[in-house]
C-alpha cells in the first residue's frame, strides 16, 4: 500500500510572527508504506521507504538575561569618588571644547554663526546617535559581549526595573559616559583650534555624557522634577516623559533616543530600524530580541508599594 501525503505550509513573516506569506514554499512529506502479510496473519511489517521534509528557516534561540531584583538601597546605585572623577574630567572636556570654541568667536565675532550652528548639529547628531546606539544594546548581543557587555546587561535590567535609573546617584549614572568623553573629547579639545569644530564636539560630547540624566529625567515623577527640566522636556529640547515612556511598553521597538527625541518619529514612521534589522537577519542570520514575543525579561516590575 503506499501513501502520499502533500503539506502546503506558510513562510512566517520574521519582524511579525503573526503574519503570514501564503504559498511561498511548499513543504511535502511522502510516505509508501508496504505491509506484507508472513505465514502468521496477526503480524506485520511496515517499512517506510521515503520521508522528505522540507522546512522554513530553524527556530533561533533568544538568548535570556537574568538580572536580580535591586534593592531600594542597593550600594550598586551610590556614587562614588571613582564615579565622581570620571564625572568632572569629562565634564571639563567638554568645557574646554566649548570655552575654546568662545573664546574664538569672542576674538572674531564674525564667527559667530557658524559654531551656533555647529553646536545645534551636535545636539541634533547626538539624539540620533542615542537612539541607534540605544536601539543595537537593546536587541543585540548579552552580557559576555565584549566590550559593551556590562551595558547591555545594565540596558536589560533596565527594562525589568525602569524605577532604579531614578534612584541612581548622578555620578553613578553619567561614570560611564563621562570615561568615554574623556578619552575621545579632551585630546580633540587639546589640540583643536577650529571653533567650528569645537562647538560641534563639545556640544555633542556633552549631549552624548549627559543623555543619561535626560534618560533618568524621562522616568522621573512630575512633582518631583525641577520646573526647568519640565520646562525643557515640554518644549521638546529634552525628551519628554510620555515619549519615552512608550519605549517601555509592547512590542519594545519605538522611541529609542533619549536625548530630544527628535528623531523618535521620523525613524519609527519610516520604519528605519526594522528595514536595518531585516538587512542583519537576511545578511546575516541575526534576529533581534524585539522580535521575539515579551517574556519576563521584557516585563516590568513596579516600584514596591510606598516607595
Amino acid at each position: 500500500m503506499s501513501i502520499s501525503l502533500q503539506y502546503k505550509s506558510v513562510f512566517r513573516h520574521p519582524r511579525d510572527p503573526h503574519k503570514c506569506c501564503p504559498q511561498q514554499f511548499t513543504a511535502r512529506v511522502q510516505c509508501a508504506a508496504t505491509t506484507r502479510q508472513s505465514r502468521k496473519p496477526d503480524q506485520q511489517v511496515v517499512a517506510v521507504d521515503e520521508l522528505q521534509l522540507l522546512t522554513s528557516t530553524p527556530p533561533l534561540v533568544i538568548p535570556t538575561m537574568t538580572q536580580k531584583k535591586p534593592m531600594l538601597d542597593d550600594p550598586d546605585l551610590q556614587s562614588t569618588w571613582t564615579h565622581r572623577a570620571w564625572v568632572a574630567s569629562g565634564s571639563i572636556s567638554i568645557l574646554i571644547s566649548l570655552l575654546k570654541s568662545a573664546n574664538s568667536v569672542a576674538i572674531d565675532p564674525n564667527l559667530s554663526l557658524e559654531p551656533v550652528f555647529a553646536g545645534l548639529t551636535g545636539y541634533l547628531l547626538a539624539d540620533l546617535g542615542s537612539g541607534v546606539y540605544h536601539w543595537a544594546i537593546d536587541n543585540y548581543g548579552d552580557a559576555t559581549t565584549p566590550l559593551v557587555g556590562a551595558q547591555i546587561e545594565a540596558f536589560q535590567g533596565h527594562h525589568r526595573f525602569p524605577w532604579t535609573i531614578t534612584r541612581r546617584e548622578f555620578a553613578n549614572n553619567l561614570h560611564a559616559l563621562a570615561r568615554v568623553i574623556t578619552f575621545t573629547v579632551l585630546p580633540i579639545g587639546l589640540v583643536s583650534n577650529e571653533p567650528v569644530f569645537n562647538a560641534f564636539v563639545g556640544m555633542f560630547g556633552g549631549c552624548i555624557m549627559f543623555s543619561q540624566q535626560f534618560h533618568a529625567w524621562a522616568h522621573g515623577t512630575k512633582s518631583k522634577l525641577p520646573s526647568v527640566v519640565l520646562a525643557l522636556q515640554d518644549s521638546g529640547v529634552l525628551v519628554s516623559r510620555a515619549e519615552h515612556g512608550a519605549h517601555h511598553h509592547a512590542p519594545y521597538n519605538n522611541n529609542y533616543c533619549i536625548v530630544s527625541g527628535a528623531w523618535n518619529k521620523i525613524l519609527d514612521e519610516n520604519n528605519v530600524f526594522e528595514a536595518l534589522e531585516m538587512i542583519l537577519y537576511f545578511r546575516l542570520g541575526v534576529r533581534p530580541r524585539s522580535w521575539s514575543e515579551p517574556n519576563s525579561d521584557w516585563s516590568e516590575e513596579a516600584l514596591p508599594l510606598g516607595q
